[in-house]
């Protein structure tokens, strides 16, 4: 089988959502927990396999340790590495050589990708949003609107704590 058939394959036996842009090319919705969805991007080349996932756009505050967090875990990541565009958003990057793709090694980068994502999504919110999403929470309390998908931040959004 050659790369792209391994890839098509292992990613129906794990029946992820995906589209095909192009011959080459997968889209694939890693649904979360934390992060609602990791949109990831499986490309194969002429000699690696290219990964890419959007994590989250440029942080509002705090830039020097939200990015200084982000490069302290990089150090412990298999795979995919955190890594910025031009304008500071934050991506989830790797490269893997056409010889090691296999449904396995598929299946273990696309793991990572999600737990990498899902797993530091509110760390990072918190790190790098935290008076954006202080004033939405403050806004919702005086609207009478829902804070459910704002409850993983009660603890330093909500003044009555």
């Amino acid at each position: 089988m050659t790369p792209v058939e391994i890839i098509e394959q292992a990613l129906k036996d794990a029946e992820l959502e995906y589209e095909r842009p192009s011959q080459n090319a997968f889209f694939v919705k890693l649904p979360g927990e934390r992060k609602l969805a990791t949109m990831t991007w499986l490309i194969v080349g002429d000699h690696s396999l290219h990964v890419e996932a959007f994590f989250c756009r440029r942080p509002d505050e705090n830039h020097a340790e939200f990015y200084r967090w982000l490069l302290e875990k990089n150090g412990r990541m298999y795979g995919v590495s955190f890594a910025l565009d031009s304008i500071g958003d934050v991506y989830l990057v790797g490269r893997l050589p056409l010889a090691s793709v296999s449904a396995e090694e598929i299946d273990r980068l696309l793991g990572c990708v999600l737990s990498y994502s899902d797993e530091n999504f509110n760390k990072a919110l918190e790190l790098g949003f935290k008076t954006s999403i202080q004033r939405e929470w403050a806004w919702r309390v005086k609207r009478g609107e829902s804070l459910a998908n704002l409850r993983a931040f009660a603890k330093f959004a909500d003044p009555s704590r």
